[in-house]
């Protein structure tokens, strides 16, 4: 068990770790040759030029102004500097609501941690329970709520300080609540046209003997819509075009890496072997081989597009269809289309950067089954996955490790290294064995069908934090092997549960402060390097840059992550929830956490991230839900852990408090959550008031006509496309189809100018 003393160790650790990689980004980030590694986002706005084309040959490579050295700590005030709405249009809505999520953390663990310190742990220290008791403690305990006797009056004061930190958490809560709903009906009334938002996305289409899908999709919007429907693009299947174009890409790659390796030295003529990774098989000459590849994968990539334009099984039952107004757009994408409920099924279409067309060409009705495979696997993902993390996490202490090689004890015995274990090694080893995990969640999502990159992000978001809730935080908790903890929780009834965990929460404070300190310290120092980054831009530029362009698309600014980020923060809030009564002294640790992060991921939104989509926060309700979640968890376990105090009397006046906050859960979501799902048609008829009124002329199909193309097909589209033609005044006439129940439609059909978007 982990003393003072070892989380002394632990902290001095990662402090320096987080002051090496600090100092070590304040110097690598004022070197021209590293510019484009740590200011990507001002590059790709066309802001920044390089320092590399004015300098001479050595300030090419090094700073020679010294007096920036002095200043290496500038770029956090600078973080700190830019408002807010101007960070809204520097970086997009989605990385300014997500940096609250770190603003949050601090409005409600500073007030807590003061209270905590000031009530809690006195009323904790002064008893001498564990110092008369038989029970190997440390100094930690004694300012945990172990250190309380059974019985005692005292735990009065816990009780009345859960109530006092869900109120202040809830108000916190509702307010940030409040500011994003507003914020986004904010950005949404001022946001520039976007194609999204006068698209919707209708799926299940049925078939008809009688008409293509591009026909059907224009005749039932015309009869249904007729005033507002514009023009669709068909959805088809182009994943095989895209395979054939990345693997150009990755030829072309080569084949640049050889003709630069060739003109660097004329004289040798470069060579690969044609088997798997040049690794054996026949010598050839590198360049023609490229070459010769290049040319028959472009044979075959003119062969599958004209494939996919022409054939219609390549066609599937799914299409963008755009509209006049978005007040037309919002009325289709939030009502029912059909008396079959599972039939022309209608949503807001995702902004075009923001479509995963891979998934577009999944049939709908497969969907429902391989979520039920995804929820299979991942069952066992997450309860199996203990076996690891508990042999790990056994191995990862001083006991496991003199019980598995013995003849280290001597070594470990010795002070220094045993801190160390104590306090370094459980942390930085759980920290080492999730590198992986968020990579296979993602691979699970795209195999669900999520047609959006955002979704795609929620769902394995949602699947994280429910790993390591189950994973880190139960499992770290509860003593045993895993197959031990699952069979506890399988043989003991559901109210001895909460029991089983709150007597094992004060015991794991000390486990969870080094995690913290490892992930949550030296991990977000580590964050602000970009190291892997750093070293691919550099080998990339050596190997593979001969223009400008080419080493543009070296950088790698990445983006927030919001699918591996938010759920580790989610972390702490639980964390910080439930010792908030039990430990107060974790509380500075998670504080320290949330203000570090807080800078250096401001500092990388504003000149490192590069967001691939926006979705103007509409992931808010799950951060809200999750930190709800966290709250009732708390409130739970505390519940659990005085029932086994012998507070009889204090005990009962807890179970208001789920009460109370699923009530106020629910009075969040039925008044907030509405302005994240639906788009209130008065919004969408005052903006397009506003917009008619200013652009009178506006030719919006042409806006719209390409804007849901495949991006593999996006230049050809645009060459091949005939010009859009303006709207027409023209009263409505009656033409032909093919269809024996619907022999007319209200328009021409060359109004709706439909083209083909390739999924």
């Amino acid at each position: 068990m982990a003393t003072l003393g070892d989380i002394g160790v632990a902290a001095t650790i990662n402090i320096l770790s987080a002051f090496a990689f600090l100092s070590a980004f304040a110097i690598l980030r004022i070197q021209p040759i590293n510019d484009r590694v740590y200011f990507p986002k001002w590059y790709l706005k066309g802001l920044r030029s390089s320092p590399l084309q004015t300098s001479t040959l050595v300030s090419k490579f090094v700073n020679l102004d010294f007096r920036s050295y002095l200043r290496f700590l500038s770029w956090m005030p600078a973080a700190l500097q830019m408002p807010e709405p101007e960070l809204i249009d520097h970086a997009g809505l989605d990385s300014a609501v997500y940096l609250r999520i770190y603003l949050i953390g601090l409005k409600i663990f500073i007030p807590i941690a003061c209270l905590g310190f000031a009530v809690m742990v006195p009323v904790n220290w002064t008893n001498k329970t564990l110092e008369h008791s038989k029970l190997k403690y440390s100094n930690i305990d004694l300012l945990s709520i172990s250190n309380v006797p059974l019985g005692s009056n005292r735990f009065w004061t816990h009780l009345v300080m859960a109530y006092v930190f869900t109120f202040w958490t809830c108000y916190v809560l509702k307010r940030e609540y409040e500011i994003v709903a507003a914020m986004r009906l904010h950005f949404l009334a001022s946001e520039h046209r976007r194609p999204d938002q006068f698209t919707v996305l209708v799926r299940n289409v049925p078939p008809d003997p009688d008409e293509s899908v591009t026909q059907l999709v224009e005749h039932f919007f015309l009869v249904n819509h007729p005033d507002h429907y514009l023009t669709h693009q068909v959805v088809n299947n182009a994943n095989k075009l895209s395979e054939l174009v990345n693997k150009k890409k990755k030829m072309q790659n080569w084949l640049d890496f050889y003709q630069l390796k060739y003109s660097r030295n004329p004289a040798r003529k470069p060579s690969t072997k044609t088997g798997f990774l040049g690794l054996w098989g026949k010598t050839v000459d590198a360049i023609d081989f490229y070459t010769s590849k290049i040319e028959t994968l472009k044979k075959e990539i003119s062969l599958e597009r004209d494939k996919v334009m022409s054939s219609s099984k390549s066609v599937i039952p799914a299409a963008f269809v755009s509209f006049k107004t978005r007040w037309g757009a919002s009325v289709c994408a939030q009502t029912q289309q059909t008396r079959n409920p599972t039939l022309w099924l209608t949503d807001w279409a995702p902004e075009p950067r923001d479509v995963y067309w891979d998934n577009l060409a999944i049939p709908f009705v497969s969907l429902t089954i391989r979520r039920l495979i995804i929820f299979v696997a991942y069952f066992f993902l997450t309860f199996f996955f203990m076996i690891p993390i508990a042999i790990v996490q056994s191995l990862a202490n001083i006991e496991g490790i003199e019980k598995a090689l013995p003849f280290l004890k001597p070594i470990i015995e010795v002070k220094v290294i045993k801190s160390f274990i104590q306090g370094f090694l459980p942390g930085i080893a759980l920290k080492i064995f999730l590198i992986f995990l968020p990579d296979i969640l993602m691979l699970m999502s795209k195999f669900e069908g999520f047609i959006s990159r955002s979704a795609l992000e929620r769902r394995s978001a949602t699947r994280y934090y429910i790993f390591l809730f189950i994973n880190v935080f139960l499992g770290s908790i509860i003593t045993g092997t895993a197959f031990q903890q699952l069979d506890n929780f399988m043989h003991q009834s559901a109210n001895d549960i909460p029991k089983t965990i709150g007597t094992s929460i004060p015991m794991k404070a000390t486990f969870f402060i080094t995690y913290i300190m490892v992930d949550g310290w030296a991990g977000v120092a580590g964050e602000i390097l970009r190291l892997k980054p750093l070293i691919i831009y550099h080998l990339k530029n050596f190997f593979l840059v001969k223009t400008e362009k080419d080493r543009e698309e070296a950088m790698d600014p990445g983006t927030v992550g919001f699918n591996t980020g938010e759920p580790q923060i989610q972390l702490y809030f639980l964390l910080g929830l439930v010792y908030a009564v039990v430990t107060p002294f974790l509380l500075p640790f998670i504080i320290v956490f949330f203000a570090l992060a807080f800078v250096v991921y401001r500092h990388q939104v504003i000149n490192v991230y590069n967001q691939e989509y926006e979705s103007a926060a509409a992931f808010w309700p799950d951060v809200h839900g999750r930190i709800i979640t966290a709250l009732i968890v708390s409130q739970l376990l505390l519940m659990g852990l005085l029932s086994t105090k012998e507070a009889a009397q204090s005990t009962p006046l807890l179970i208001t408090l789920p009460i109370l906050t699923i009530w106020f859960h629910r009075f969040c979501k039925g008044r907030y959550e509405p302005a994240f799902v639906r788009y209130p048609l008065q919004e969408a008829m005052m903006k397009d008031t506003l917009e008619r009124a200013r652009e009178p002329n506006l030719n919006l199909k042409s806006f719209l006509q390409i804007a849901y193309i495949h991006p593999v097909f996006k230049e050809v589209e645009e060459c091949e496309s005939d010009p859009a033609s303006e709207e027409s005044d023209q009263e409505p006439v009656l033409i032909p189809t093919k269809r024996l129940s619907r022999m007319n439609t209200p328009l021409p059909s060359k109004h709706s100018g439909s083209m083909t978007s390739l999924g």
